[in-house]
């Protein structure tokens, strides 16, 4: 049987053995930037891009015998290896690898990888990077022309600044290895201002570092753990309630619209640290403690945004979740909006202390086609010894899904 020979470039020649696999293939898949190291075997020589039409390529061609396929570095770490395994399955393919640009970057700065966080932006969504990063004292980032190292440092500084964290954003320090393995390779490191500023060559491994101790994240926090205005925040019960009728997915986006405090927000991110999180708050009030709870607890997988639904939902990506626990008077208005934007297989969640409220959300999400279901909850609380019992107003919550 024929089968894919994947060989991990490192550097900007071949080993001997490397020549010796290509040599006994009818054809190489390389990038333009492989394609000069093979240019002189007298083989077909196809493009690995755009992937789809290389792999129908390769599909046909091993019909005639091994097929090659050039790629940087370890090839099944964050590498073209995994799409080749889906399609071909690992009895099809033979791996080379070399060593991975990760391990280089690490080897050029002496720093110790086995304990790092390893993400990586190359053709991924970078909604959350900011707050993938800001969890982790170290993270190495393999980067690509969208999500360059000037654009992460500059939001970086841009979510710290909004949330008034100087101390954390002092602390960052961010280091580039650039065209390693090239003959004008380079490292480069300093503040996040300085980074901000620079332009980079698109071959590049991004290190970011931060003294300042993560805060440890569980589920649970109670009001008195979250800076509110008097009155004004989702209960303990209700909040672990909405949480478990939201179905947080492990990343996604989520709409938490008529923020408040951002307490749902807090415990979402807590909850799922990858989810990339919108909380919409019109108060100056709130606005500010949404900050200063993002601060508090490092949360910056949480962006405030100040403004009004719907209007200000034009700008945020399509949600995977939505949670509404105020409207201002515009619930029809944002169920409309948020519904026509709300992902396949999403949910929205609303919170209604009045009874018109939850008729109006109800009777809004069936007309919108989705299903939808109730819950009332009536919460009594009483602390021992002595203190009274407190029944706290009913909430209900109503559950729309696609």
């Amino acid at each position: 049987m024929s089968r894919i020979e994947l060989i991990g470039i490192s550097g900007t020649s071949l080993s001997s053995e490397q020549w010796t696999v290509l040599r006994h293939c009818c054809a190489i898949a390389a990038s333009r930037r492989h394609q000069p190291l093979v240019v002189d075997i007298p083989v077909l020589l196809i493009a690995i891009s755009p992937v789809a039409t290389m792999l129908n390529q390769v599909e046909e061609l091993l019909a005639m015998g091994d097929v090659a396929v050039l790629a940087s570095g370890d090839p099944l770490f964050f590498g073209i290896g995994r799409t080749l395994l889906d399609r071909f399955g690992p009895d099809q393919i033979r791996v080379h690898p070399a060593l991975s640009a990760a391990q280089l970057a690490c080897s050029r700065f002496c720093v110790p990888w086995d304990d790092l966080t390893v993400l990586s932006l190359h053709g991924r969504s970078a909604d959350n990077v900011v707050g993938q990063v800001l969890r982790h004292p170290r993270t190495l980032l393999f980067t690509d022309n969208q999500n360059t190292p000037d654009r992460i440092a500059a939001r970086l500084i841009s979510a710290l600044t909004d949330c008034d964290d100087h101390e954390r954003l002092a602390a960052l320090h961010m280091r580039v290895a650039q065209n390693l393995g090239l003959p004008d390779e380079q490292l480069i490191d300093g503040s996040l201002a300085a980074m901000a500023e620079r332009t980079f060559s698109s071959l590049n491994m991004v290190l970011i570092e931060q003294p300042v101790p993560p805060v440890k994240t569980c589920f649970g926090l109670s009001e008195n753990d979250i800076q509110h205005s008097r009155g004004l925040i989702t209960k303990d019960e209700i909040r672990a309630a909405a949480l478990h009728r939201l179905q947080l997915p492990a990343t996604g986006i989520f709409w938490d619209i008529g923020g408040g405090s951002g307490s749902i927000s807090l415990e979402a991110s807590r909850l799922c640290p990858d989810l990339a999180i919108y909380t919409v708050e019109k108060k100056a009030e709130e606005q500010a403690n949404i900050r200063a709870n993002i601060r508090r607890y490092g949360s910056y997988s949480i962006r405030p945004i100040n403004g009004e639904a719907p209007e200000i939902l034009a700008g945020l990506p399509d949600p995977d979740r939505i949670f509404i626990g105020g409207s201002g008077g515009q619930l029809e208005a944002i169920l409309a909006t948020a519904t026509a934007r709300l992902k396949p297989e999403g949910r929205i969640v609303i919170s209604a202390v009045l009874e018109q409220t939850a008729t109006t959300a109800i009777t809004c999400l069936q007309e919108l086609g989705l299903q939808v279901h109730t819950s009332t909850l009536t919460v009594t609380r009483q602390q021992y010894p002595g203190e009274a019992v407190k029944n706290l107003n009913p909430i209900t919550l109503i559950t729309g899904t696609t």
